[in-house]
């Protein structure tokens, strides 16, 4: 059965809602800042698997509002991303960079390590590494027919999805604890006076009124277009990125460009207008994203494959808490950036983005976090992932 466009946006908001009722109603969600499309996400993921395992009846969705809900949402970033704050964040840009990139052979190395102990080929290491796991799915379904075609993986396929999905729970579920126990232990607290970057910290004082809402619409629309002309520019030079990622970009440049020559003209970064939007388009993307995963591919994976898998959750943990936020500083901006890069490590930038937002919703606003994270997940990380699978490819063979 084959849900339609309409059908998955009732059943997104409806899981979005179960989330928020789980939330309120189990202590330990709250407690720990597990984001609500995650929590609810899950359970309906979860009883979609028990109605294809127990009556071999599956359910599918259509998915193409999904992506145009990541689009908008980046672009809300990006019209929130002032070239001051960047330049305030430029020195943790570039060490999150380095750390992500040194991480890339850490996770893969880890991977190999375990398939010496396994029965397993050492190139499903690297599979079961950045692959998957910094790279999601997307990367893992792009280099299966490498590993099928030239190294013999005949399960690849399989193996990649499924790691990826793996790392996209996890990762969504150790990021709010990562920052919590960061926050209390080291007694932090934002210093930020801005507005929370996603999500609304009380929603009830809130002013958004029909004008507002209409400025967001335009401002949004011609940055989307931006960016789809942005992307089409770097297609045509070769460049191959996600559409978010241009569209992201557009959204900068807009807001670091049209309130300077335009003074009189009211712009919606930082206004509780565009956090809603933020927040509508990231929760029912994430909704969307986790009920719709097929987690009975999960189910044939061999022990040695959850062994490489528990292997890749340790380890993010560990350099996420005793590197990533050590040498980040050892702020509150840092461990927030340490609940995001989890999410990254393991799943997806979206993920990240929930964890930050989780985070921040209830401990305050960190405006650096959400702008160094999504420019290492969404863009200078991809390409180093490439260069490092295909000369560790080399190496392990």
């Amino acid at each position: 059965m084959e849900f339609t466009a309409r059908q998955t946006v009732i059943l997104a908001i409806l899981v979005l809602f179960l989330g928020k009722f789980l939330t309120k109603r189990v202590s330990v969600l709250k407690e720990y800042n597990i984001p609500e499309p995650v929590s609810g996400g899950i359970i309906v993921s979860i009883l979609l698997t028990l109605l294809y395992v127990m009556f071999d009846y599956s359910i599918s969705f259509s998915l193409m509002q999904r992506d145009v809900l990541l689009v908008v949402f980046f672009t809300t970033v990006g019209l929130n991303s002032k070239f001051s704050t960047l330049l305030e964040g430029g020195k943790t840009l570039v060490l999150l960079l380095v750390l992500a990139i040194i991480y890339l052979f850490l996770q893969n190395l880890t991977g190999v390590g375990v398939t010496l102990v396994t029965d397993l080929p050492a190139v499903t290491g690297l599979l079961g590494g950045s692959v998957s796991l910094s790279g999601g799915h997307g990367t893992a379904i792009a280099w299966s027919p490498i590993f099928k075609d030239q190294y013999g993986i005949e399960n690849a396929v399989e193996i990649g999805i499924a790691c990826a999905t793996f790392g996209l729970v996890l990762g969504g579920l150790i990021g709010g604890p990562i920052a919590k126990y960061l926050i209390k232990k080291h007694n932090l607290s934002s210093s930020s006076p801005e507005h929370i970057t996603v999500g609304l910290a009380d929603e009830e004082k809130q002013k958004i009124s029909v004008d507002s809402v209409l400025s967001l619409l335009l401002v949004l629309s011609v940055a989307v277009g931006l960016g789809l002309y942005l992307h089409q520019l770097l297609a045509f030079l070769g460049v191959k990125l996600p559409v978010f990622v241009p569209c992201l970009f557009g959204g900068i440049l807009l807001t670091n460009s049209i309130p300077l020559l335009f003074k009189h003209i009211p712009w919606p970064s930082n206004t509780p207008t565009l956090a809603l939007v933020s927040d509508l388009s990231l929760s029912l993307f994430l909704s969307m994203s986790l009920m719709s995963l097929q987690l009975w591919s999960l189910v044939d994976l061999a022990a040695p494959i959850l062994l490489l898998l528990l292997s890749q959750v340790v380890l993010t943990v560990l350099f996420t808490v005793f590197v990533v936020f050590k040498l980040l500083g050892s702020n509150y901006d840092a461990a927030v950036i340490a609940s995001g890069y989890s999410g990254l490590a393991l799943g997806a930038t979206p993920t990240a983005i929930a964890n930050m937002t989780a985070v921040t919703k209830k401990f305050g606003a960190s405006p650096k976090a959400f702008i160094v994270v999504p420019l290492v997940g969404a863009f200078f990380i991809d390409i180093a992932n490439a260069v490092i699978i295909q000369s560790m490819l080399g190496w392990v063979t």
